[in-house]
């Protein structure tokens, strides 16, 4: 569990250290080769980021100080596209920037496509605002552009404010100039025309000045939020974690303790002493510690929701499934190993209900303990945890 949550320490540390320094970040986002990189050079005055006109040539974030104070600043960060083949764990590290960021400029090169959309609909949902910019509007006549801007703001109806989408030319085309000597002939050059970001930095200082302090306090607490419910996530599932384990140990414990003195199938489910230790034992694994009483109720009621479920019928086929496999040796040893096979299902299916309940916070949810039951035992393969069973028990008994 501390591996787990040392990437979140470094989070919260880098954080506490933003805040410490009064620091405002502001980063882009969108797909590979839209001119993200291009864009915060643009912004910066100076080529302090990678841009290149291969694909995807941004692989890690990458910070520079846009505008220094002495208490305080604001930096830009650069992030890989979004759509780089085989780049999941670069769009994960994108995701994460962006989640720190105090505001986000997502930077698009013309109409909005359905997987960007969804992009900038999960970042405001993440409570950030959000610039779009329109690059490569150099590309368009004014014409093309004015009716892209248009575009954008109908797709984005409801999401941004109008005034939220600007179009930029973060490098644009040179120039191409002819000049014609007195002899008629042609001399064709490139100049080199000034990146178009006025628009862009004027609304980007607006919206700082008017709201940077406030941006970085919900930034904070945002990031303290989603830290929280990522925290308590990792702790959950590695309370799963070392809960199946439990789960397993006591299953092979009753597997055994059946396997050398075999019950009718009728009373497995009733021989409940070791499956009530399982479940005080699982309580304290998820801190909701049972006693021994609390635990006996509720393993009663999941027996009896088992037993309802399963009936007499499914009871017949749980032994003709769990003889199956026991073709070798003699018959007493295949009858006492196809018992305890079902007395570790039968806690198994305990274990697995009494964990859910556990997960929820003592809990059965809206569809009560009758659907838990059920959709446990709907989702677990008979077969499979049988041979498991077998296979354990039989290697306990130092049986081949």
């Amino acid at each position: 569990m501390r591996e787990a949550l040392s990437h979140d320490y470094s989070s919260v540390q880098a954080m506490l250290d933003k805040i410490e320094h009064g620091h405002l970040h502001l980063a882009v986002f969108g797909r590979v080769s839209t001119g993200k990189s291009s864009l915060l050079n643009a912004l910066i005055g100076e080529k302090r980021f990678a841009a290149s006109p291969l694909h995807g040539e941004t692989r890690l974030s990458e910070m520079e100080a846009w505008k220094e104070e002495e208490a305080g600043g604001v930096f830009l960060i650069d992030t890989p596209g979004l759509d780089e083949a085989g780049g999941e764990q670069r769009e994960a590290m994108a995701k994460e920037v962006t989640g720190r960021a105090d505001l986000v400029i997502f930077v698009v090169d013309g109409d909005i496509t359905e997987s960007e959309l969804a992009a900038l609909k999960t970042l405001l949902a993440q409570g950030r605002p959000v610039l779009l910019a329109l690059n490569k509007s150099d590309l368009f006549t004014s014409e093309q552009r004015d009716r892209l801007l248009t575009v954008l703001r109908e797709r984005t109806d409801g999401l941004l404010s109008p005034d939220h989408i600007i179009a930029v030319a973060a490098d644009p085309r040179p120039q191409v100039v002819v000049e014609i000597d007195e002899a008629g002939n042609e001399t064709t050059t490139e100049r080199p025309v000034p990146p178009d970001v006025d628009a862009l930095k004027l609304r980007l200082w607006d919206i700082l000045d008017a709201e940077g302090k406030t941006l970085a306090a919900l930034n904070a607490s945002l990031f303290a939020a989603d830290l929280s419910d990522q925290v308590g996530q990792r702790i959950l599932e590695a309370r799963k974690e070392i809960g199946e384990r439990l789960v397993r140990t006591y299953c092979v414990a009753k597997g055994i303790a059946v396997a050398f003195n075999p019950l009718p199938v009728a009373d497995l489910f009733a021989a409940a002493a070791i499956d009530v230790g399982m479940v005080v034992h699982l309580s304290r694994v998820y801190d909701l510690p049972l006693s021994r009483k609390e635990a006996g109720s509720l393993t009663r009621v999941i027996v009896a929701e088992a037993a309802a479920l399963m009936g007499t019928v499914w009871a017949v086929h749980l032994v003709s499934s769990a003889l199956k496999a026991g073709t070798v040796g003699l018959s007493t040893v295949v009858t006492a190993g196809a018992q305890g096979a079902i007395a570790y299902y039968s806690t198994y299916v305990v274990g697995q209900v009494a964990g859910r309940y556990l997960a929820q916070g003592k809990s059965w949810g809206d569809g009560g303990p009758k659907l838990v039951v059920k959709q446990i035992l709907d989702s677990l393969d008979r077969d499979t945890v049988l041979a498991d069973a077998k296979r354990e028990i039989q290697a306990k008994l130092g049986l081949r």
